[in-house]
């Protein structure tokens, strides 16, 4: 199921043991390098050691995503941020893709990611929507880009593919050759001379 990730923001973490939701998500952790959420930080009244920093709660620990929130086993599935060497190599990275800028290959400003869809299946990056720039935005607002376009990504901004290329790409593909001859037409016989 795609999902935005706005809308992962605050959703409750629910164990299977316990009838209450015993944390809530404050936010994704992104791989720069793969664009996969591989866990996300937690804040709950549950929360063992320190309130103020949270807990870790990897995707692959995560039972079930359903309307309701994230379920998962038990509380125990929530790690310490420190315990786990990969994820303390992302989070000192402090990468966030909302707020990012994105420019196409030729440098041209399209705008800032101002959300992003996920599989929740797979916990990948799969569309970012970037908000357009004010003299853009008059005719187009919201620019959706799929993970396929994105060409690069640094700490400022994201490459993606540029637009004249997909359009002529489009236009290639979706070109129109008649291969019917049209009864209502006179035939043309000096053709055949």
């Amino acid at each position: 199921m795609l999902i935005d990730a706005s809308k992962l923001l605050e959703c409750p973490v629910l164990s299977v043991q316990v009838t209450a939701p015993i944390a809530r998500v404050k936010f994704w952790i992104v791989d720069p390098a793969t664009l996969k959420i591989l866990g996300f930080n937690v804040w709950g009244p549950d929360i063992r050691d320190d309130p103020e920093v949270g807990e870790i709660l990897l995707t692959k620990d995560i039972r079930e995503f359903s309307p309701i929130g994230m379920i998962i086993d038990s509380i125990e599935e929530l790690v310490n941020p420190g315990d786990v060497v990969k994820l303390d190599k992302i989070l000192a990275l402090n990468f966030s893709l909302v707020g990012l800028k994105v420019v196409s290959k030729k440098g041209v400003r399209l705008g800032k990611v101002m959300d992003f869809t996920v599989d929740t299946e797979t916990w990948r990056v799969q569309q970012l929507i970037v908000k357009r720039p004010a003299l853009k935005a008059v005719v187009d607002p919201e620019l959706v880009i799929p993970r396929r376009e994105i060409l690069e990504i640094d700490d400022y901004k994201i490459v993606v593919k540029d637009e004249e290329e997909k359009i002529k790409k489009l236009a290639a593909r979706d070109a129109f050759v008649p291969n019917f001859v049209n009864p209502f037409r006179e035939p043309d016989f000096s053709a055949s001379r």
